[in-house]
């Protein structure tokens, strides 16, 4: 389809508003606030700014798709709102009492000691998708545009140079064809186009297969986070924060559960899965069901009720992994490139910090009219001085540890904490998470595969648990999910891995309608819940996922 598309011009293009996308917007406000403050009265020489900043976000609306309960550092929020804002961000409370527990299928065991690494004094329990919001008020009160329901499609380039974004189109029915309320995206063309889409953002691939920019890096690799979030039925009082370890996550595989109490009698609760797992038939949806009817887990949840569920995925490559976050007019930050401690299970603090350096080089182009590689490289050096960056470098062989299991990850853990992050190598080499997943003659089992009996009050299905996540899509629309090489689903998928895509995604979306290992796949795109499990997990990298119509997915108002 060849047509004139509309251009909106602007100096700062946001992808994404998310802790990292809004954090570059409101430090980039705060910075050119005090230029224009200093250099009115004639404090220092120079001219007003008034650059345009623009953030657009695929989410109905700020934070719908915005999924945590969280243990926050407040390291990253103090330095960004000084100066900036006197209100405290919402926080659930302050964290009372940190847990951890070993499980077995019928046992747990609490460990004496909290390992330093998941003590969490002068930390806040925090619900991700209030502060996101309460970011998107105070964008509002510092008069930045934000425009959510625009989802970026593709990255627009002039040579390696980066001018912009394609919004995608609207209105075009599930044939390919316009329908009658068709209207093609705008191109927004900006001076520097900054990525905050999250993990595995659908521009960051873009920008960094063609741009090249994880060359000499480790590849990423990825957990998928499973969570709900509860009314608890007894008062719990807010701030605990309990961590298990074991049970129901196979001794092969990466992972844990949380439960974290939140003000109002409200548990965030989840599992973390590695998507490296060599179990094709790995379910984390299923596990996190498991979980819940543990010993310890279960009296939280009796005579309770489940409020809200989704998924996303985590980037857990760490230091290693991080692609090059700079390009000509370009500029990567937050969960996009990589900026997660995953031994410390944290990254929000990480995300902001990000935002705050993003937008300190960017207020630096803006005065010297450049915004080319050369300039926009000062945020990756400035990272380099930061704390963000020591921090992520004390862990920087933490998740490679434990490619080859639990118990040899936890060794070189142990090893690496005494070690300041070395461990036995400088830099531990890693494996794409699909590249792990054995073929079905050579797995030890479908280790998620137990028969569970879904009762719908404790543990619930794929389906019902899509239902709790407010998801909706517009039914009259191309699938969002592209299978470059189906045939591959019908023959070798099914007969090497028995049709994987059916128990990695958390949202039943892959159904496979055969009785046998192979058959045709129908992807039920309407039950996406954004996490990009399948994208990752794929075994023969063949999913591709793209934004949906604006405003498509789920709308996580209480996560």
């Amino acid at each position: 389809m060849s047509l004139e598309r509309e251009q909106l011009e602007v100096d700062v293009l946001i992808v994404g508003a998310g802790p990292a996308g809004l954090s570059t917007a409101l430090q980039l406000r705060k910075l050119i606030s005090r230029h224009n403050r200093d250099v009115e009265p004639g404090v220092q020489p120079g001219t007003p700014m008034e650059p345009s900043i623009l953030v657009v976000e695929k989410g109905a609306e700020v934070g719908a798709h915005s999924l945590s309960g969280a243990v926050v550092d407040p390291r990253g929020f103090n330095e960004l709102l000084d100066g900036l804002s006197d209100e405290a961000p919402p926080y659930e409370a302050p964290v009372s009492e940190d847990r951890v527990h070993f499980l077995t299928s019928r046992h747990e065991f609490k460990l004496p000691v909290t390992p330093p690494p998941l003590r969490n004094h002068g930390h806040y329990v925090a619900s991700l998708g209030r502060l996101v919001r309460w970011l998107g008020n105070l964008c509002e009160l510092h008069e930045i545009e934000v425009y959510p329901g625009f989802p970026a499609a593709e990255l627009l380039f002039d040579g390696p140079h980066v001018r912009g974004a394609r919004i995608g189109d609207s209105g075009v029915g599930r044939d390919g064809e316009p329908k009658s309320n068709y209207e093609p995206g705008i191109e927004v063309i900006a001076k520097v186009t900054v990525l905050a889409e999250g993990v595995r953002g659908t521009l960051a691939q873009q920008a960094i297969r063609r741009l090249d920019l994880s060359r000499q890096r480790e590849p990423q690799i990825y957990s998928v986070g499973v969570k709900e979030l509860w009314e608890a039925g007894r008062d719990i009082p807010p701030g605990l924060v309990l961590h298990t370890l074991g049970y129901p996550v196979d001794s092969e595989d990466f992972g844990g559960g949380f439960l974290y109490s939140m003000r109002e009698n409200r548990l965030a609760l989840g599992l973390v899965v590695g998507l490296d797992s060599p179990h094709p038939s790995n379910d984390a949806h299923l596990l996190l069901q498991r979980w819940k009817t543990h010993a310890l887990i279960r009296p939280y949840l009796e005579g309770g009720k489940l409020v809200s569920y989704g998924a996303k995925a985590l980037p857990e490559g760490g230091y290693w992994a991080m692609p090059q976050t700079y390009a000509d007019g370009l500029i990567i930050v937050g969960d996009s490139a990589g900026f997660l401690n995953s031994q410390r299970l944290k990254g929000i603090h990480l995300a902001v910090k990000s935002g705050i350096l993003a937008a300190e080089t960017i207020f630096d182009a803006l005065k010297s009219n450049d915004f080319s590689s050369q300039s926009l490289s000062a945020y990756q050096k400035r990272f380099a001085r930061s704390w963000a960056s020591r921090e992520l470098y004390r862990v920087r062989n933490f998740r490679q540890g434990f490619q080859a299991g639990a118990v040899p990850g936890f060794l070189r853990a142990g090893l690496q904490f005494l070690t300041g992050g070395r461990g036995i190598r400088h830099r531990l080499s890693i494996s794409p998470g699909y590249e792990c997943m054995k073929r079905i003659s050579g797995t030890s089992g479908p280790v998620a595969q137990e028969s569970l009996e879904f009762d719908k009050v404790l543990t619930f299905d794929k389906l019902t648990s899509v239902y709790y996540s407010d998801t909706s899509h517009e039914e009259d629309q191309p699938s969002h999910l592209k299978v470059l090489e189906p045939s591959i689903c019908d023959t070798r998928c099914g007969e090497e891995y028995g049709n994987p895509c059916q128990h990695f995604c958390p949202a039943g979306v892959y159904e496979i309608l055969s009785e046998t290992k192979t058959g045709r796949l129908r992807i039920n795109f309407s039950n996406c819940v954004h996490c990009k499990t399948c994208e990752i997990a794929d075994p023969y990298q063949v999913i591709l996922w793209t934004p949906p119509e604006g405003g498509g997915g789920p709308n996580w108002k209480q996560m």
